[in-house]
């Protein structure tokens, strides 16, 4: 278990392995726009750039709001650190369905691994990250086999694991009750549904202080190291559930401490 405390103090270094502080590093780029089909994504990277590693972004807001552009300090500073980084939108309810979404994070992935050697980024070497819904989303898509080739995967707080468990538990709050309305669906939707005895990616997962995060974060994780994945929890609950997100990327911050030693240690 990795906690902020010890992040803060023992993974400074790691945090600005350019030897460059806040104030030095550059000025997040403006990204490069493309239309993947059911909606566009957002590919940051630095010029001249060649074979790096890439960062596929999912944005959160309980799968009806959010865009690609809430990404706050996560593109200057995985560029800053070797990374290409891409943000995508995906069509959001009532507009469709949470199956819909999870096959538009599907295409746009397909998009990006077909196209982003010639932005500098390697294709055998991508990361899907996401938080709230969007974590839900990239947990569901990596899982299940759509996301081929995922180097590793980035969870970055929900609850929406194993939906079945999570009604059982009591943990059907309003807002997942609205959107996983039909309990037919909840099987085919729930990440855990596909944790089946095979070896998955490397997976990071970490987890605020909001209700419940904690719990379905590692029981998601016991069931994943139980086929052999390599797991990496990080107890983030100094965090709310939106700063866990927010502060991604900035100085002394402890889950951008360990997000980085994972995907140096994974993708680097």
């Amino acid at each position: 278990m990795i906690d902020r405390r010890s992040f803060i103090l023992a993974s400074a270094a790691a945090m600005l392995p350019l030897g460059a502080s806040a104030a030095r590093r550059p000025r997040q780029p403006a990204p490069k726009t493309f239309d993947y089909g059911p909606a566009k994504l957002d590919i940051y990277a630095p010029e001249g750039a060649s074979g790096m590693p890439v960062v596929f972004f999912v944005h959160g807001g309980t799968w009806q709001f959010g865009k690609r552009s809430q990404v706050d300090a996560k593109p200057a500073f995985l560029l800053a650190n070797g990374f290409c980084f891409v943000s995508i939108d995906y069509r959001l309810l009532p507009k469709a369905d949470v199956a819909t979404q999870a096959s538009d994070v599907e295409k746009a992935y397909a998009y990006v691994r077909a196209n982003i050697a010639q932005h500098g980024g390697d294709p055998n070497r991508m990361v899907g990250m996401g938080h709230s819904a969007g974590c839900h989303l990239i947990a569901l898509t990596g899982m299940r086999g759509g996301l081929p080739g995922i180097a590793a995967l980035i969870l970055d707080d929900t609850r929406a694991y194993d939906l079945a468990a999570l009604a059982e538990n009591g943990g059907m709050v309003r807002v997942y009750a609205r959107v996983f309305s039909d309990p037919s669906q909840w099987a085919a939707l729930s990440p855990a549904s596909y944790v089946d005895g095979r070896k998955h990616p490397p997976t990071f997962i970490a987890y605020s202080r909001a209700s419940g995060r904690g719990e379905e974060s590692k029981a998601f994780a016991s069931r994943l190291r139980a086929t052999g994945t390599k797991v990496t929890v990080f107890d983030g609950s100094a965090y709310t559930h939106m700063s866990i997100n927010r502060d991604f990327g900035e100085d002394g911050d402890a889950l951008t401490a360990a997000a980085l030693a994972f995907l140096k240690s994974t993708v680097g």
